[in-house]
């Protein structure tokens, strides 16, 4: 998952002033702008990018809609979607405060993908108007990258977005996550010598990355999967499930487990923390030996690193300065650039488990403990997820090149 920009306390405006600080100095004036990739220094310059010339283009384009892609930079943009309602590790902050986050994201999408993306913040939470608004400007776009939006929502407009539109549609939060931690389970298993269908998984979670998750590992080949929430264990026996969990209970918890996350984890092979929720060590204690603990909450991971290191034996986390940071920037520039290439119309499940595959193969002649996942600066990692997408979106009939 990835972690929080900045620490949710509160910032006294005069305190910038009597002491400049490096994260608001580089966030003054935005992270990101516009620029040109054509010459604009005289009149014939002028003519071509503007008028009289730039008519040619749109008459062109009029005659024949699929220049459309080759002759602007929407087959290459992504718009940045969110309501500010969910945004990393700081909550429903609303859309104005989380255009840092946002441009953040464009420019990632930019360093590492080479996509030009745009940050949108939307001021409604109600899903059919954000929909509406996404609908109506996808036509300036050639993919939609959801972010921040909050469970069960997020579930219902990246669905309805979907069924829309003829561009790829991704809620990063989801399926980002899904996919590093899909990648990062394959290389533990590997490193260990183990196969994905022995291992029994507990996820701590059933929000919007929980569910994602789980149901990637589950088409990874997993052997089993126990979800728990604030409540205990998701089961078809438990009252009150909402839609979403339903589902979860028909997909997972073969062993018809109930309880605690604390029953589940006793005898567990891997530990996947999606959640703010702490664990506490005697429940570690009783999973599996040499079992996987993924502890990516941010910034409290939901067991310590130092504690999941006396029981596990590989340990990953959310955050950057621990090894086996699972981060979604392994994951959404090669995606979207994979995507983009190949002009698809949507972003499959094949396309998804293809991403996390590649990812896992970059590294995997050189696992280690400390090292399952690649860097987000590993320069083989978007190129690679890229290659792998666009494969698997031609084998799966959605490329349009």
């Amino acid at each position: 998952m990835q972690e929080p920009l900045v620490s949710a306390v509160s910032i006294n405006p005069s305190e910038l002033k009597a002491e400049p600080d490096p994260v608001f100095a580089a966030h003054r004036g935005g992270k990101m702008e516009i620029a040109a990739t054509i010459p604009l220094e005289n009149r014939d310059d002028l003519s071509i990018a503007y008028t009289p010339g730039v008519a040619r283009v749109c008459s062109a384009i009029a005659a024949e809609p699929a220049l459309f892609d080759e002759y602007t930079w929407a087959s290459r943009t992504v718009a940045v979607v969110t309501d500010g309602t969910a945004v990393l590790g700081l909550g429903n902050i609303g859309p104005r405060a989380a255009m840092p986050v946002m441009e953040g994201k464009a420019v990632l999408f930019k360093q590492f993908g080479g996509i030009d993306a745009v940050p949108i913040c939307l001021d409604t939470t109600d899903p059919d108007e954000i929909v509406e608004t996404v609908a109506r400007l996808a036509p300036s776009f050639g993919g939609i990258n959801l972010e921040d939006i909050s469970a069960p929502r997020c579930f219902a407009i990246e669905a309805m977005l979907a069924e829309r539109l003829d561009i790829p549609v991704f809620h990063d939060d989801q399926h980002g996550t899904a996919v590093v931690a899909t990648a990062a389970l394959e290389n533990a298993a590997r490193l260990t010598g183990r196969d994905l269908a022995d291992l029994r998984v507990v996820v701590s979670g059933a929000g919007a990355a929980g569910v994602a998750v789980t149901k990637m590992l589950l088409a990874a080949g997993v052997g089993d999967i126990a979800v728990a929430d604030s409540r205990g264990i998701i089961h078809l026996g438990r009252e009150n499930l909402t839609l979403v969990k339903s589902e979860l209970a028909t997909l997972t918890n073969r062993a018809g487990l109930t309880g605690s996350i604390e029953d589940a984890l006793e005898g567990a092979d891997v530990f996947v923390g999606l959640s703010s929720g702490q664990v506490p060590e005697s429940a570690v204690a009783t999973m599996a030996p040499d079992s996987f603990i993924f502890a990516m909450a941010n910034p409290d991971p939901e067991v310590h690193p130092d504690v999941a290191h006396k029981y596990a034996a590989v340990v990953a986390t959310g955050r950057s300065d621990y090894p086996n940071q699972i981060n979604n920037v392994l994951a959404f520039p090669g995606i979207f650039r994979g995507a983009l290439d190949v002009r698809a119309t949507s972003i499959t499940e094949g396309m998804k488990l293809a991403a996390a595959d590649a990812l896992a193969a970059v590294v995997a002649d050189e696992l280690r403990a400390d090292h399952i996942i690649p860097s987000p600066f590993d320069p083989r990692v978007a190129p690679a997820v890229a290659s792998a997408v666009s494969s698997a979106a031609r084998a799966e009939g959605v490329a349009r090149a």
